[in-house]
């Protein structure tokens, strides 16, 4: 984040003033803006240079910085991420359930999530078992409520099944 210009910093001849309240006061001439800025007790900051003239600001250089600090952190975007849940074969019913309100959590994150069902050796001939796993987690997801959507669906590969959802 690079920091705005501040008073003596700002090159320009006229700026848009707006004052600490957010009342615009219109374009004034610079220095008459840094003698309004320092009657106040406060700093004349430059909040645009994408203009002319640029826009200036009458505040606390240092609440400002803070605000926009707390504005970068803000825009952290939010979901959309690929969150993995890994299923095996012999699963008991209370880790299905475990890994279940995982996905939910995910979910309602609004992230995608991924069902891996790894199948080892002779597993590999009981493909239906391992479908009926993946059906079964899926129905214990709709239970909570959840409307879910099958982005990618169930399809096999060679160490086992992978599928994809995310929430309606």
């Amino acid at each position: 984040m690079n920091k705005p210009l501040i008073n003596q910093q700002i090159r320009a001849r006229e700026v848009r003033i707006v004052d600490e309240n957010g009342v615009q006061l219109g374009i004034i001439d610079t220095r008459e803006a840094l003698r309004m800025a320092k009657e106040r007790g406060l700093d004349l900051i430059q909040v645009t240079e994408k203009v002319d003239p640029p826009v200036c600001k009458i505040g606390d250089y240092g609440k400002y910085l803070y605000s926009l600090k707390k504005k970068d952190k803000k825009i952290k975007p939010k979901g959309g991420g690929l969150k993995n849940i890994r299923l095996s074969f012999n699963i008991s019913d209370n880790d299905l359930n475990t890994r279940a309100k995982n996905a939910l959590k995910f979910l309602n994150d609004k992230d995608k999530v991924r069902i891996d069902l790894r199948l080892k050796g002779r597993q590999r001939g009981l493909e239906d078992v391992g479908k009926d796993k993946i059906n079964k987690f899926l129905e214990t997801i709709k239970s909570q409520g959840v409307e879910i959507k099958i982005e990618k669906e169930l399809k096999k590969e060679p160490k086992g099944f992978t599928m994809i959802i995310s929430k309606k």
